[in-house]
């Protein structure tokens, strides 16, 4: 133990061993030793020497504190110290501040360091999968340390450790159980971990996204104090960045999960905004970038678009206004804010328009775009400040042609308001004023004000501008261009190429795509001569951006030319520039703008981003036109006037047959909409035809039944009149009036019905009756017996109706003869008598045909309910005899189940006894006694007993 007490700080007894030796001993006593605490102790010394020594520790016991991991995990004491020691091995933070003069070299050796031995460590996926179970033990010894050896491997081996963890079965959710930890420590480096974590995978960031991380990070910055809590809250605000950026499927699922309402509370600025801290400032800063990412310009337009929506819907717009217009708000947060309020307006109607009603705080109120483009064009206020408000003027003109001809209007003679400052005077006043990035802004800034809008582009053509006193005043394109054209001007102004850039791009967007103002540019003498010659020229390198510029707008020139100048056509431009530049030449002019270094740099995103304001000389919508233009005019000047006459006439014949389609689909449209209302005609006179046809039948048949009333009417009222006198007469003679032979009709065909109910009755009984004997279940003997006996009693009664029926038709045959004898009779008085006592006779029997009517009714009632209760026995017995059919399989398959079993286990007593048998013969080989009759006895009674059993189990 004396190396030990040599590391634990005991006093040395011999010659001291070096660094190498001492941890060579102690690698071995962690591989050797049975001892839990002699492995600790010796796991303590190497995390003590491991920063020393790291090189020798990495080298030498690595691979045992793996083992130590894999093999000790019940004791937490060990395995806090194996994972101290490995995160001192592979992190490359130096705590101790080195030399300058060694700064670099040793930060360079740390980082080799760091990054072998984290190669060592995941070249085996075991092990960090071995980490992420070790951080689900909740000792605090072991699962902070787990934690930071975690993020040190993410750092310096971030793809190939991402992977592993994506692969590994709930690898993320393990990480994002972190957060919920009660102990801020392990919370506060989980966060870090995550941001490790985060960085540059998509699929890693969806995976925590949908672990609920934007709840909890937001539950974590509110509990925190959102912009005024500590470092946690930059934390938090880092890994939702990393989380959103770049990344639409998260930032959709935070603007559906309602998180952009979350985000107002944060910029609550109270009313003393003095003495910002350092850290507010930073978490403010990211929150504003937080915003930016949800409407960002690379964004889909839809997803802009929505949370553009969201962001005014629920008030963070407006609340980013008041930190806009607020006093004393530091100038990072300021600039920041201008740039996120330009992309929560950019493209968004609604947003443009509430942005154009904020007036600033002062005495009286300006507009908040005012009060920014006095910034803009200030010389005195810092560069960054500048370009944020340039930027949020080009948002808040990006497609809002009503913005624009409100910034145009500002400039009209007939709008002007001496009393107050307006935008149109401002970017004029920056124009043309001695600071060259005045000039610049001021002009980019109203060339968006023109951008594809030629409405204003005309417009603008109106503007006077009043240089001296008694001189006229001059239109802005002729100051604009005799800025450009008069070098003794540009040379007291100082010549500087951004005034000349940025006032070419202004002339090139605003004559392109109008002929118009070609026209009033070509209509200055001295233009055309400046441009040509600047073209022709061989001038420095920074002048050849100048070049390229006078050479696209001559270009222009001559692509919108509408040739309504006679000095000035496109041939007469074409033979100019073949005159005195030349056509190559021309076009390699035109090309110095897109090989320009800060060309392709501005066409990346709208934002202008200079590092310095020398380097502020293309707009990014510029680019864009230099990009649609340059083609277009190579080609237009490229071409020969024959091929530029046959293009005419093509583009003539083009616009005639467009013309003679255009007026073919007016007549066809005309056609169409006379063919829907004839439609809409035929419609209705056919449904006013259709009820039209229907009142006629109706009409027709009313008319019909009328006739055939009357009709009836008529012969009935004859009819009447006839037998009335014949009838009083044959009933008066028989002594029987009409009332008392209509009542005898009527007894008839009751008892006519009553008997074919009963024979339906009957018949039904019947077919009842053989159903049930054909369904009947054979083990209900009773019931069958019954029905039997019912079918019995049913024919009898039969055999009676039959009888009854022909009783009943012979007294209806008596009745008719008795009718034919009253008529034939009727002046016959000697037979009265007769025929009364026949009628007398008739009566009684039919009473008595009554009654024995009723009776059978009566029975009938009986049977009926004697029938169904036969039914309700059938439906019961039926079911018991199911019911015993379903015991008698299940005994039969027992019984079966109960042999297979006999057999069986008379197969194994049948070897058992050859067994014994064989046992038997070998014990007397031996010389053994056995008593064999004893045993046969035994047996024979075990077989009998086992047959008798047998027997009765199948007779149950």
């Amino acid at each position: 133990m004396n190396f030990l007490r040599g590391v634990m700080g005991g006093q040395p007894t011999g010659p001291q061993p070096t660094g190498a030796e001492t941890i060579q001993k102690l690698c071995d006593r962690v591989a050797s030793s049975t001892l839990l605490e002699d492995r600790r102790d010796a796991v303590r010394a190497l995390k003590s020497l491991s920063k020393k020594y790291r090189m020798e520790v990495g080298t030498m016991a690595m691979d045992h504190l793996v083992r130590i991991l894999q093999t000790d995990r019940s004791d937490t004491e060990i395995l806090g110290y194996a994972l101290d020691t490995l995160y001192n091995i592979v992190c490359n933070d130096e705590e101790e501040e080195p030399d300058e003069s060694e700064e670099e070299n040793q930060q360079k050796q740390e980082d080799d360091l760091g990054a072998l031995f984290t190669d060592k460590f995941v070249q085996e996926t075991e092990n960090v999968t071995l980490l992420l179970t070790l951080l689900e033990e909740f000792d605090f010894h072991v699962r902070w340390p787990g934690v930071k050896l975690l993020t040190a491997l993410l750092k310096n081996q971030c793809a190939q450790v991402q992977g592993i963890i994506l692969v590994s079965p709930m690898g993320v959710s393990r990480l994002m159980d972190l957060l919920a930890d009660s102990r801020e420590v392990i919370r506060n480096d989980g966060l870090l971990l995550l941001q490790q974590l985060t960085k540059g995978n998509a699929a890693i960031q969806k995976i925590v996204a949908f672990e609920n991380a934007f709840e909890r990070l937001l539950d974590i910055i509110t509990e925190e104090g959102s912009s005024d809590g500590g470092i946690v809250v930059e934390d938090c605000l880092l890994l939702l960045l990393n989380l959103l950026k770049n990344n639409s499927s998260n930032q959709n699922f935070f603007k559906e999960g309602s998180y952009i309402q979350k985000m107002k509370p944060w910029f609550e600025v109270g009313d003393d905004n003095s003495g910002w801290s350092a850290q507010k400032v930073t978490n403010l800063h990211l929150m504003l970038q937080l915003v930016r990412v949800m409407v960002s310009p690379v964004n889909s337009p839809g997803a802009t678009a929505s949370c553009q929506k969201a962001m005014f819907q629920c008030g963070l717009l407006q609340q980013l206004c008041t930190i806009l217009m607020a006093t004393g708000v530091p100038a990072d947060i300021l600039t920041e804010t201008i740039n996120t309020v330009s992309e929560v307006i950019r493209g968004s109607e609604v947003n443009q328009d509430y942005f154009a009603s904020v007036n600033a705080p002062s005495n009286p109120p300006r507009p908040a775009i005012v009060v920014l483009l006095m910034s803009m064009v200030n010389e005195r206020q810092p560069f960054v400040l500048r370009c944020a408000v340039l930027y949020c003027f080009q948002c808040f003109l990006y497609k809002n042609h009503k913005g624009q001809g409100e910034i145009v209007a500002t400039l009209l003679p007939s709008t002007i308001d001496a009393n107050s400052i307006s935008a149109g005077q401002l970017l004029c006043g920056g124009l043309f004023s001695a600071d060259s990035l005045s000039n610049w802004c001021a002009a980019v800034a109203l060339a968006h004000a023109l951008q594809d809008n030629l409405t204003q582009k005309e417009q603008l053509l109106r503007v006077q501008l009043a240089t001296s006193l008694g001189k006229p005043p001059v239109s802005l394109l002729q100051q604009c261009t005799n800025i450009l054209s008069q070098g003794d001007k540009l040379n007291r102004r100082g010549s500087r190429v951004q005034t000349k850039v940025g006032l070419l791009m202004l002339l090139c967007t605003w004559i392109s795509n109008c002929p118009i103002a070609v026209m009033h540019f070509l209509h200055n003498q001295d233009n055309v001569p400046f441009l040509t010659g600047q073209i022709s020229e061989n001038l420095g390198e920074d002048e050849r951006l100048v070049q390229g510029l006078c050479a696209l707008l001559l270009g222009i020139c001559i692509y919108y030319n509408d040739n309504s100048l006679e000095n000035y056509t496109k041939e007469k431009l074409k033979q100019l520039i073949e005159k005195r530049i030349g056509k190559e030449n021309f076009v390699e002019k035109l090309g110095f703008i897109t090989k320009h270094e800060l060309y392709s740099r501005a066409a990346q995103k709208p934002q202008p981003a200079f590092s310095t304001p020398e380097h502020m000389l293309f707009d990014h919508e510029f680019t864009k036109l230099v990009k649609e233009l340059e083609g277009m005019i190579t080609k237009a000047v490229l071409k020969s006037s024959e091929e530029e006459k046959k293009e005419e006439e093509v583009k003539k014949t083009l616009e005639q047959h467009d013309s003679i389609v255009t007026q073919y689909k007016e007549l066809i449209r005309e056609q169409d909409s006379q063919i829907k209302e004839l439609k809409e005609q035929v419609t209705l006179l056919t449904s006013q035809n259709e009820k039209m046809q229907s009142t006629v039948s109706q009409q027709l048949s009313q008319i019909q039944q009328h006739k055939d009333q009357y009709n009836i009417l008529k012969l009935k009222l004859g009819k009447d009149n006839q037998q009335t006198g014949n009838q009083a007469e044959a009933a008066h003679v028989n002594g029987l009036q009409p009332e008392e032979l209509n009542q005898l009709r009527e007894q008839l065909e009751e008892l006519q019905r009553q008997n074919q109910l009963l024979q339906t009755q009957l018949a039904e009984k019947d077919s009842l009756i053989t159903s049930m004997k054909a369904e009947g279940v054979p083990s209900a003997e009773g019931s069958t017996s019954e029905v039997t006996e019912l079918q019995r009693e049913v024919e009898l009664l039969k055999a009676q109706l039959q009888s009854q029926t022909a009783e009943i038709t012979q007294l209806q045959r008596e009745r008719q003869e008795l009718l034919k004898g009253s008529e034939t009779t009727a002046a016959v008085p000697g037979e009265n008598s007769l025929y009364k006592e026949k009628i007398a006779e008739l009566e009684s029997r039919l009473s008595a045909q009554t009654a024995e009517t009723q009776k059978f009714k009566g029975e009938v009632k009986t049977l009926l309910e004697s029938r169904e209760s036969m039914e309700k026995d059938l439906a019961s017995a039926t079911s018991t005899a199911a019911i015993m059919q379903a015991e008698k399989n299940k005994l039969q398959q027992e019984v079966q189940e109960s042999k297979k079993e006999q057999d069986d286990l008379l197969m194994l007593l049948a070897d058992q006894d050859q067994k014994i048998l064989s046992l038997k013969q070998r014990l007397k080989d031996l010389g053994e006694t056995i008593e064999d009759e004893d045993d046969l006895d035994s047996k024979d009674q075990f077989d009998d007993d086992e047959e008798e059993e047998e027997e009765e189990e199948c007779d149950e």
